[in-house]
């Protein structure tokens, strides 16, 4: 999918939160970290000819991949990440590169790469589902005339982005794009176009105009929905002002004539969550779309909502079955089925389309993928249903989907699909008594351990996860608790009863007890597949007692110590870290760069560490299980002259860190 999608966007721009760069770019590697990726592949390229270690080329060759992955040039990536690998970059330009011979679907390499890197990191078990997924990918690629789906690249696609279709009246389709019509002025050097805007096509004449002036902003809009009638609609906006937070909103507007309203975000909106995809219900009745709300279950999640007569209710999460610990987006609904995207179930390579049935329970049937030819070892995203056609003949429905794969016109583009009656599958066995079918629903859980580059430094990389052989698992089922010992694989099976909601605590001698949560709430049984099985993952830290471990995302503006939001994830997550390891004490530190007078920031980084402490307290930890304490610009990460320190060197010295100290 190209990188110029809601939920992209809105990570780069909570990355760079109150920020406007207008530092000239001097090297590739300032125009990558500035997220100009289109600039730094010009700059890198000249670079790297020029550099004279292998060390030096290797780097210059990872930002090279890197950045040509972030613009939707797969071949080349796959190519400059082997050349980092050969220069000794180390394990992360391998993973890379066999994630990108996987996209590329150059199946057969992925699983020999994936294979090498879980021996280079020391953990086979990191990468089997990826050459399990190969494997299957494979077998769908030859079965894909078996499917019922014939598919074409429609006309009016550009050498831009074009995603996300939705099909509207007189014979047209609303789609997503940034091509060289998007409003406003401002160029997008993440990929050197646009941003994004809404546009009408029509299929006859495959002429294309501006959806509305009145919807399209110099901001990037997307993904649209419609109501029954067309006079109610629904879209994503991801904000880039400074006025307003930098995160993606759903957006509502009403049909006046033959113009639209202004549009306003919706009533269950909260701050620092990014909303996106909305698909509404037949209907109407029912507002799918996707979020990286924490009440998710990882990634980016599908909720729904419920109209009511004062608006839309809270929403919530769809059950496991659909949801994953990676991302879902993109939901569709055609009738009792559910079309929806996801990098989190067995695909091809990068987005998936998959679909599930909901029952009378309000449940959802086992997930089924398209396969080959609606998937792609590429991104395949946004199917959509024409429901206006009637079925005729063999045809059971059409509609369209968005793929980046490499036949098309240029980075996304939007295809059309033809779904006719499959051919007819081998006989199976006829059930005499659906009542004496099985059903169980089996959890496997994986206790795991962060695998460091430098075994005794928690700040260095982490490579990967690994079993945590003799662990102890807590599992609290309604109230009643119950303890499992893990295997010589780190695996403990559970079977699992109906509509139950399942809290797990794993635990570990020398390690931070950490949580996880599993529900069989929305799992519907099928007779087509009665034994259903489902993964979590439970990862420990090592305590290191006296080690101050920096913490990620936590910045303070110039000259304030109040808790940011964008600092308020990082801080939420050691607030339930230590609420769930009620015998840990911890010090929160905080550290300035070189300049300034040594009073000045000595108190300054005591008001933000006592910050820190207090939004903690706040959170239910107890106060006499913190400490504060401010170094100045007393101890230094990077011990260097002050007036020759580089930007990073301050910035790595500007840091907030917590250390283990009881």
């Amino acid at each position: 999918m190209n990188i110029k999608t809601w939920t992209i966007l809105a990570v780069t721009l909570s990355m760079i939160l109150g920020c406007k760069f207008t530092q000239k770019i001097t090297d590739g590697k300032m125009a990558f970290e500035r997220k100009q990726y289109s600039v730094a592949v010009d700059m890198l390229n000249k670079e790297y000819k020029k550099a004279d270690s292998r060390v030096e080329k290797g780097k210059i060759a990872f930002l090279l991949a890197e950045s040509y992955k972030r613009t939707n040039k797969n071949s080349s990536a796959i190519s400059w990440y082997k050349t980092a690998y050969d220069n000794q970059y180390g394990s992360d330009a391998l993973r890379e590169y066999s994630y990108a011979l996987k996209k590329n679907e150059q199946y057969g390499d992925a699983m020999e790469a994936f294979k090498e890197l879980g021996l280079e990191i020391g953990s086979p078990y990191e990468y089997r589902k990826e050459i399990t997924a190969c494997k299957i990918a494979l077998d769908w690629q030859e079965q894909g005339d078996m499917t019922g789906y014939e598919i074409e690249l429609v006309s009016f696609n550009s050498a831009s982005s074009e995603y996300a279709p939705t099909p509207y009246i007189n014979n047209q389709i609303v789609f997503t794009s940034d091509r060289s019509d998007s409003k406003g002025d401002d160029i997008y050097n993440w990929t050197g176009g646009k941003f994004s805007d809404l546009f009408i096509a029509n299929i006859s004449s495959n002429k294309v105009k501006t959806f509305s002036k009145i919807i399209n902003t110099p901001n990037n809009e997307g993904t649209i929905a419609f109501n029954n009638d067309f006079s109610e609609i629904y879209f994503s906006r991801c904000y880039d002002s400074e006025d307003v937070d930098y995160f993606c909103k759903l957006m509502r507007s009403n049909k006046e004539g033959d113009n639209w309203t202004e549009a306003v975000a919706l009533e269950f909106l909260e701050p620092n969550v990014n909303y996106g995809h909305p698909s509404l219900s037949k209907d109407g009745s029912s507002l799918y779309f996707s979020t990286d709300h924490p009440d998710g279950w990882g990634g980016y999640d599908i909720f729904v909502s419920e109209r009511t007569p004062d608006g839309w209710d809270t929403p919530r999460p769809l059950s496991r079955t659909i949801n994953s610990e990676k991302d879902e987006k993109f939901p569709f609904m055609h009738g009792d089925t559910l079309y929806f995207a996801s990098t989190g179930h067995t695909g091809m390579g990068g987005l998936d389309i998959f679909r599930s049935v909901k029952t009378k329970e309000d449940a959802w049937s086992p997930i089924i993928n398209l396969k080959a030819p609606i998937n792609s070892g590429w991104d395949d995203f946004g199917y959509v249903v024409n429901q206006k056609l009637k079925p005729s003949g063999n045809i059971l429905h059409e509609g369209y989907f968005t793929s980046s794969r490499i036949d098309g016109k240029g980075s996304d583009d939007i295809y059309r699909f033809v779904k006719r009656i499959p051919p007819p599958l081998p006989p199976k066995p006829v059930v005499e008594n659906p009542d004496s079918i099985i059903y169980k629903l089996v959890l496997d859980g994986y206790v795991l351990e962060k695998i460091y580059q430098s075994t005794d430094n928690p700040n260095s990389k982490v490579l990967g996860r690994k079993p945590l052989l003799d662990s102890a698992v807590e599992i609290d089922i309604n109230g009643k608790k119950r303890s499992v010992k893990i295997d010589r694989d780190g695996k403990f099976t559970l079977e699992l009863d109906k509509n139950t909601d399942y809290n797990f605590l794993g635990s570990h001698e020398g390690y931070f007890n950490n949580s996880a949560r599993f529900s069989t709430v929305g799992i519907a049984q099928n007779e087509n597949n009665p034994i259903q099985k489902f993964e979590i993952e439970i990862v420990l830290d090592k305590i290191f007692k006296n080690r101050e471990i920096i913490l990620k995302n936590i910045y303070y503006d110039y000259d304030q110590w109040n808790i940011r939001r964008d600092a308020q994830p990082t801080l939420n997550e050691l607030s339930k870290t230590l609420l769930e390891n009620p015998k840990i004490r911890i010090q929160m530190a905080s550290h300035t760069d070189c300049r300034g007078k040594a009073n000045y920031n000595q108190t300054l980084s005591q008001r933000r560490a006592q910050s820190a402490v207090d939004y903690i307290i706040s959170k239910g930890v107890k106060s006499e299980r913190l400490q504060a304490k401010g170094f100045g610009k007393s101890s230094p990460e990077v011990d260097c002259l002050c007036s020759r320190c580089s930007e990073i060197d301050h910035q790595a010295n500007r840091r907030t860190t917590f250390s283990v100290i009881d």
